[in-house]
């Protein structure tokens, strides 16, 4: 491996996962009433994660796996791609309900930190499937950490706000949001060096099949959920196509300009 390509691809990574601090940000101009951002902001990462996995990951991971097992590459990529959907589910359902932010009824304001870990949890492994997308063609790779830095963005709405209610305290909102979002270079880090050993050369596109199944995943268990219960009628609706329209076209004008 060049050592320029791990540059790029950490910073890719590096970049997805500190995106949750402009979610911060953004939170510090908007009243603190109004969640309505937040529920179309919750829609619209779930319709770029939805697509691209659907889009661009999925078939990429089947065309690589066809490539090193050309009769059952197709099966791999799915198998992978169900068992990042399983492990998912797994960890969602070992988190406690009273802290589980897909689960709770409480206010944000009590929840706020715990939101903050589950977030970081789901962040790790998106950060090595930056990192190993990345090292397989930088463009792809970008593709990718727009998508999940679009995604982190309302993420780091999600921990702000809780934070921010309930401390008055801008420097401790924008803290604990980039917290959650460090998880993905670190998740990058400890793929390259456990993933890489173990998958080889199926390490690349294994770990685009899961990543795509924890995508999907969380989109549908996590964040249109929040969505529609953050937003009124049909924002989470509205982003979620936004969300749609505006990966397919970033992904056409990166293809266009041949990054």
């Amino acid at each position: 491996m060049i050592l320029s390509q791990f540059y790029q691809a950490f910073f890719l990574s590096l970049f997805a996962g500190l995106s949750t601090i402009i979610g911060a940000f953004i939170v510090f101009f908007i009243k603190h009433d109004n969640l309505r951002f937040l529920g179309f902001g919750l829609g619209f990462s779930a319709g770029a994660m939805i697509y691209i996995s659907f889009v661009e990951i999925l078939p990429q991971a089947i065309l690589d796996f066809s490539k090193l097992y050309p009769s059952m590459g197709e099966i791999y990529a799915i198998l992978c791609f169900f068992g990042g959907i399983f492990v998912s589910a797994f960890i969602d359902s070992i988190i406690p309900e009273e802290i589980n932010p897909h689960e709770k009824t409480n206010s944000l304001k009590r929840v706020g930190i715990f939101t903050a870990i589950v977030v970081g949890i789901h962040n790790f492994p998106e950060g090595f499937a930056t990192f190993a997308s990345s090292l397989e063609s930088l463009s792809f790779g970008l593709m990718i950490a727009i998508a999940v830095a679009i995604h982190n963005i309302p993420e780091g709405v999600v921990v702000s706000l809780p934070i921010y209610h309930a401390t008055k305290s801008k420097k401790k909102a924008i803290v604990f949001s980039a917290l959650s979002g460090i998880a993905e270079p670190i998740g990058a880090i400890i793929g390259i060096m456990i993933i890489f050993p173990i998958f080889g050369k199926s390490a690349l596109s294994f770990s685009l099949a899961f990543a795509a199944g924890i995508m999907v995943f969380i989109s549908l268990d996590e964040l249109l959920p929040s969505a529609r219960q953050y937003g009124k009628s049909h924002d989470s609706l509205y982003g979620l196509i936004f969300g749609m329209l505006t990966m397919a076209i970033s992904i056409i004008l990166l293809k266009k300009v041949g990054i």
